[in-house]
């Protein structure tokens, strides 16, 4: 057992992958001897040689065509985007061709790619490096998205995608990077599609998805304190979604209450809400509420970016909401 960050994670998790299987390869940009932007990546290079980490141009349209080219001849590569925001660049590449080309080849075609990506604000980047845009990959058949919370989801979901068939975004929250947590020793493979209580409770339902866990976790402490017993669903994987756990969890508490980072149009949460009043409309003893990112470009003054992005205090208001 070891105390690792979540950016010490995620190299371990992918050098774990790359020592497993040889067709695994890693391209990004400064993600080789820089060690990564985030300094997630540190060590890669010395490890595994320039064969198989490899730095490339500034050009998403470049790693993401790369990634796909090998993808399709054998390989499994991991590529990173620097920035989420920067899917915008290769937008056409991921929804349109790596999202379909399973489907349009009835299957001939396989292509498992993992894309990481920084997601995201809180780290005053502004409105272009802090957008949090999980709905956008979640919005696309044929991707798979996952969002790690703590460093042992980190490994254990990223070795799930490199394994899967298909393609995964793995989408890392950027402010959770210096976040530390106990991951165990040898080899951590984890499942997509399967949601996690990180907190268990009787009245309410709290679904959090990556930066939110532990804000909504703090949030269920003080509830606690007023007797409100808050379960905290850490949703962690988008597609596949966990439709089953959260359905169990309303049916338990009756209360459903979703955390978002992203814009609130549109949003995952406003799809688990859908679900949840289609198939569990009568176990729901109260009005489920969403606590959003308003829908606006995020400001990159510290104190406007706090005030956009859901905080403790929201989420505590919004729970007692649904409470009446």
């Amino acid at each position: 057992m070891a105390e690792l960050t979540y950016r010490e994670a995620v190299a371990r998790g992918i050098a774990q992958e790359m020592e497993r299987d040889p067709s695994v390869f890693f391209i990004g940009e400064d993600v080789a001897a820089a060690g990564g932007v985030f300094k997630t990546t540190e060590g890669l290079l010395d490890r595994f040689g320039p064969d198989r980490v490899r730095d490339t141009p500034i050009s998403e349209q470049a790693i993401i065509g790369a990634a796909m080219g090998a993808a399709m001849n054998g390989l499994r590569p991991i590529a990173e985007l620097m920035f989420s925001d920067f899917f915008a660049v290769c937008w056409d590449m991921v929804a349109n061709q790596i999202a379909k080309a399973r489907y349009m080849t009835n299957g001939q075609v396989a292509l498992p790619i993992v894309i990481r990506t920084a997601n995201g604000g809180g780290a005053r980047f502004g409105a272009q490096h802090s957008q949090s845009v999980e709905t956008w990959m979640m919005a696309i058949p044929g991707l798979k998205v996952v969002v790690p919370s703590t460093p042992l989801d980190m490994i254990g979901l990223l070795a799930a995608a490199v394994r899967d068939p298909d393609p995964v975004v793995v989408v890392e929250p950027k402010v959770l990077y210096a976040s530390k947590g106990d991951v165990p020793d040898g080899e951590i493979v984890d499942e997509l599609g399967v949601a996690r209580a990180v907190r268990e409770g009787g009245d309410v339902t709290i679904c959090v998805l990556g930066a939110m866990v532990p804000k909504a976790l703090e949030a269920a402490g003080r509830l606690a304190d007023d007797g409100i017993d808050a379960e905290v669903l850490d949703v962690r994987s988008l597609v596949p979604l966990d439709v089953r756990a959260i359905a169990d969890s309303v049916e338990r508490t009756g209360h459903l209450v979703t955390v978002e980072e992203n814009p609130r149009l549109c949003g995952w949460g406003a799809e688990i809400a859908s679900i949840v009043a289609d198939e569990k409309f009568y176990a729901l003893d109260g009005p489920i509420v969403r606590v959003t990112t308003p829908h606006l470009p995020l400001p990159s003054a510290d104190v406007l970016e706090d005030a956009a992005i859901p905080s403790v205090d929201r989420i505590v208001e919004g729970t007692r909401r649904s409470l009446g």
